[in-house]
């Protein structure tokens, strides 16, 4: 197949499928005539580019998939490499859900200072001659 065709079923551009090509992620076939050439296994070399990309993955990280699919391995995560880069992914990821664990942590006792000293002012504007309530976002009292 075509280079246009390619892109169309894997659901990408003819300018990413030759940015890959640069970079040594799709082979670059040519035909007699000079015209880029695809088959099934570059299909699936690209939906495996996607599928990892569409989950976090970094362009670089998919190279040991789509060489663990060269050298056929028919899912392309079964070598030695993609597994690292497995690994290596979820000690990110693991990462990552920890700083935003802390982050919300943050913002949940920020929450819960606000709500005090809203409910503090609340009560106090309840005692005669207690300050009036203000409104946040008005800005003019209303």
């Amino acid at each position: 197949m075509r280079i246009g065709e390619l892109a169309a079923r894997a659901g990408t551009t003819t300018r990413t499928l030759r940015y890959y090509e640069e970079r040594g992620l799709l082979p670059a076939r040519r035909s007699g005539n000079g015209h880029r050439t695809y088959d099934e296994r570059d299909l699936k070399l690209l939906t495996q580019i996607r599928t990892l990309q569409d989950v976090g993955f970094e362009l670089e990280e998919t190279r040991p998939f789509v060489e663990c699919l060269r050298a056929g391995h028919p899912q392309g995560d079964t070598c030695p490499a993609s597994l690292a880069v497995y690994r290596r992914k979820l000690t990110e990821l693991d990462s990552l859900i920890g700083e935003l664990q802390a982050v919300r942590a943050e913002v949940g006792a920020q929450l819960e200072r606000a709500e005090r000293a809203r409910a503090r002012l609340a009560a106090e504007a309840e005692v005669p001659g207690g300050p009036e309530p203000v409104c946040e976002l008005g800005g003019d009292g209303v």
